[in-house]
């Protein structure tokens, strides 16, 4: 019998996704969100030498070997990575899922925001590790506030449901995800997903 390589035995079983291997997971990094209330750009906000973007990068390629971004390529071409234009733009993060999804070569896909400058690779990978040996569609980890599905590990599979909201006009993820197949992982530090939203988060992240 041939031996099985490590991307092999990824197949649909129902809604769920079955796997028997360690799969291939894309990075992607969610940047030209309205950033509303920090009042510029969160992606392009300076972080260790470099920008907000390019630091939740740089750590999403540590821990899948690749990072693309999702976004305006004319604004965030020139920060190292490749940029994806949302295929379906004004509909938020949603639809940069949905993008991440349909562009990715594999099956799997790690989607991150780019406002959480805690995030670690040591943490993304226990969200990878999970995706060897699940029967779900979504790994999404608990974050101080709840489940954090702007930094979660998704399956093709739900390509369906997240289309299908966007139809109906719902772009909440926190809603959305409890339609899919998702495991809820306890498993990390919640302080990892803290978000920045504001210039005082800014402010206080910077001084730690």
């Amino acid at each position: 019998m041939p031996a099985i390589g490590v991307n092999a035995l990824l197949t649909l079983s129902g809604d769920k996704v079955c796997t028997s291997a360690s799969p291939v997971v894309s990075g992607f990094v969610l940047v030209g969100g309205r950033s509303s209330r920090m009042g510029r750009d969160k992606a392009l906000l300076p972080w260790n030498g470099a920008t907000l973007a390019q630091h939740t990068a740089d750590i999403v390629a540590e821990a899948t070997g690749s990072a693309t971004l999702i976004g305006d390529p004319a604004r965030y071409g020139a920060l190292g990575y490749p940029v994806c234009t949302d295929r379906l733009p004004g509909h938020g993060p949603l639809s940069g899922i949905v993008t991440a999804l349909t562009i990715s070569p594999g099956e799997w896909a790690l989607v991150a925001g780019c406002d959480m400058p805690a995030i670690s690779s040591v943490a993304l990978r226990l969200l990878l590790q999970e995706t060897a040996r699940t029967d779900f569609q979504c790994i999404v980890p608990i974050g101080p506030t709840g489940p954090e599905p702007l930094c979660a590990v998704y399956h093709r599979a739900c390509l369906i449901a997240l289309e299908k909201a966007i139809a109906e006009g719902r772009f909440r993820m926190r809603e959305v995800v409890n339609e899919l197949q998702a495991c809820f992982f306890t498993g990390i530090d919640p302080a990892c997903f803290a978000n920045l939203n504001t210039p005082d988060d800014f402010a206080a992240f910077s001084h730690k």
